[in-house]
């Protein structure tokens, strides 16, 4: 469109009339309606060039009139209604109109005042609460507008046909996450992002199935789920007693030396292996911690609640098949994210550094020191600045485990199932066999306790080696989903086995190597094909993996993304790392997580944005599955960083 002497704003109103999509903004006296909040955390001046809030345009009468005037007329005219249009108590911003009825939807949002949205001030503060408010507002959104029908697409018979109508939000899962679909701030403003099909025939506008959607069913939504006084209040004070409950007990672990808490009455198994809903009652074991592993916390709104606490160190999680091993240690990864009443896993909290390791073969490995795990390869292949496109299930377990240190993480949760056998250990038979000289992997039990000494803990499911007895600090063994401490038992058969063998296990040749911590690494470049785009297209279909331009970063290995709507922010993330290149001096890979963590704090998700254009489907990621993704993103070169 740049040939049309004025972008696509100027082709569109010289075309059907109307204000289009930008123009400058009124007065704040002469909006009328609601305050002048435009509800976007970036001020508008501080925006990317690629997208402004538009004018506020009238009231829903004008906004009809709008659409009844172009009904009929060529998609483009939709253009037309971009801008706020003030609703009694709220205001509706069409925010970016789509330029297909094929395309993406257009994006939307809703501003509610604090005076009409009610909150109470117990709600606002502090912020896990109002996140945990926000979340629930999200939910009962998406409710309404699914009980009235309002997010099912109209089927077109034929290309003429009509089509769209639908309303898009992204509703939260077990998960109470930082997100975009609704924010609440901290004086209790109401933002509610959502996706509407502006319905079509072909490509001609239908204005009047538009105006039922904007002017007559949305209201009713954002009556029914954005108001205090249309909600159950008892169910969203509940909502955000148990985030706040769950935050003060992961702010608990630290002082009292835990990695975990499992609360006592936590139903850690689910209603079947592809569902995150609990057990039922009448199926569930609850947890019980036993009296020798058990801590008291007091919590905010529980009060005193006994439980499980996993301690720093070496934490094995032993047992028989089938008897709750990894449905435990699948309830830990969770717990570095708060979760929904009702889930049974409220309680469950873990350190928010502990990060999931497995192997994952065929991933890339770029630039990573994996020597203290793997010393040397054939025909001399180095291993301090290990490079992979097709890495074994070894060398990436320990890439894995390195790139989780070099980002911050202060826990590491195996399992033996996910794990590779030679990583993990070599019995004394296959010492005597193949000596230590003639063997390039030092395995990860001869570095673990060296790993708890600089702060780096491992709780580790093990159901088929005991040669982790003997470095182990706690041993807990499952019992039809019901634990008990068998530490000093491991321990003793760990004596027993180790005088039994004598010195037969004992191994020649070299000494085993030391476990140190990686050298930072920094983002260097891209590949020729990404540096040169400006944007990088970002598709994001499944939670496991993401596109940008035609490469796919495969993220179906990193078990504590939870939510797609986190893996979307993934994306954003690796396209706001692409855009931090030119700016130099080049950061290191944690003080770049450390900077995109602070922008984040500071302006919210909208902060990774490319355009700064309001996105109504992002939920926040940690630092180490944005890292995670970095790793695995095949276009990025990562370097060691010089004199580290």
């Amino acid at each position: 469109m740049s040939g049309r002497g004025g972008g696509r704003g100027a082709y569109y109103r010289s075309k059907y009339g109307g204000g289009g999509r930008g123009g400058p903004r009124p007065p704040a006296d002469q909006s009328g309606g609601t305050p002048r909040y435009t509800g976007h955390i970036r001020k508008a001046e501080d925006d990317a060039p690629g997208w402004s809030p538009g004018p506020r345009r009238g009231s829903p009468a004008q906004l009809a009139s709008e659409l009844e005037r172009i009904d009929g007329k060529g998609y483009g005219a939709y253009h037309d209604i971009a801008g706020g249009w003030d609703f009694p108590g709220f205001t509706l911003w069409v925010d970016r109109v789509q330029g297909d009825p094929y395309a993406s939807p257009s994006r939307c949002r809703v501003v509610v005042p604090a005076g009409t949205a009610g909150l109470p001030s117990h709600l606002l503060r502090p912020r896990p609460r109002r996140l945990a408010c926000a979340d629930f507002l999200a939910r009962r959104f998406g409710e309404a507008v699914a009980a009235a029908g309002g997010d099912v697409r109209a089927a077109a018979v034929g290309w003429a046909g009509a089509k769209g109508g639908e309303m898009g939000v992204d509703v939260p899962g077990q998960y109470v996450l930082e997100r975009t679909a609704v924010q609440v701030g901290h004086e209790g403003h109401v933002e509610a992002r959502f996706t509407v099909a502006l319905p079509a025939a072909g490509r001609s506008v239908l204005g009047r199935w538009a105006r039922s959607v904007l002017t007559e069913a949305l209201p009713r939504y954002v009556n029914a789920a954005l108001r205090h006084a249309s909600l159950d209040a008892a169910a969203l004070a509940a909502h955000a007693d148990a985030a706040e409950d769950a935050a003060a007990a992961r702010a608990a672990l630290p002082a009292l030396g835990l990695v975990a808490f499992v609360a006592d009455g936590a139903v850690l198994p689910r209603a079947d292996g592809a569902s995150q809903a609990p057990m039922p009652a009448a199926w569930a074991v609850l947890s019980r911690a036993p009296e020798s592993q058990a801590v008291v916390l007091t919590l905010p709104h529980a009060g005193r609640v006994r439980g499980l606490g996993i301690r720093r160190g070496v934490t094995l999680i032993v047992g028989g098949g089938f008897h709750g091993k990894s449905t435990l240690l699948q309830a830990l990864e969770g717990g570095v994210y708060d979760r929904i009443p009702g889930d049974g896993r409220e309680l469950v909290v873990t350190d928010p550094r502990a990060v999931k390791i497995r192997a994952e073969d065929g991933r890339r490995v770029c630039g990573v020191d994996i020597s203290p795990f793997i010393g040397h390869l054939p025909r001399g292949r180095g291993t301090r600045a290990f490079l992979s496109a097709d890495a074994s299930g070894s060398t990436s377990q320990a890439a894995n485990i390195q790139e989780a240190v070099e980002a911050g993480a202060t826990a590491l949760l195996i399992d033996e199932d996910t794990s590779a056998t030679n990583f993990m250990i070599r019995d004394a038979r296959m010492r005597a066999l193949v000596s230590r000289g003639k063997e390039p992997i030092t395995p990860f039990v001869e570095h673990v306790r060296r790993l708890a000494a600089c702060g780096v803990s491992t709780v580790m499911v093990i159901g088929g080696s005991g040669d982790y007895f003997g470095v182990a600090d706690t041993v807990l063994c499952m019992e039809e989903y019901e634990v008990r401490d068998v530490t000093e038992q491991a321990k003793r058969i760990a004596t027993e086995f180790a005088a039994a063998e004598g010195g037969a296990g004992r191994e020649e040749g070299r000494p085993p190597r030391e476990w140190s911590a990686p050298p930072p690494r920094r983002l260097a470049g891209l590949a020729a094909a990404a540096s040169g785009a400006p944007r990088l297209k970002l598709k994001t279909r499944a939670k496991g993996s993401l596109t940008l331009d035609d490469e796919e970063v495969d993220l179906s290995a990193v078990e504590q993304l939870v939510e797609i709507s986190q893996t979307r922010a993934v994306g954003e993330s690796l396209r706001w790392a692409a855009r931090m290149l030119p700016q130099g001096p080049a950061l290191t890979l944690p003080q770049m997580l450390d900077r995109l963590d602070a922008e984040m704090d500071q302006e919210g998700l909208d902060a990774i944005t490319h355009s700064g254009e309001p996105a109504g489907d992002l939920a926040r990621p940690r630092r180490f599955e944005i890292a995670a993704a970095i790793n695995r993103w095949r276009s990025a070169h990562l370097e060691q960083c010089t004199g580290s």
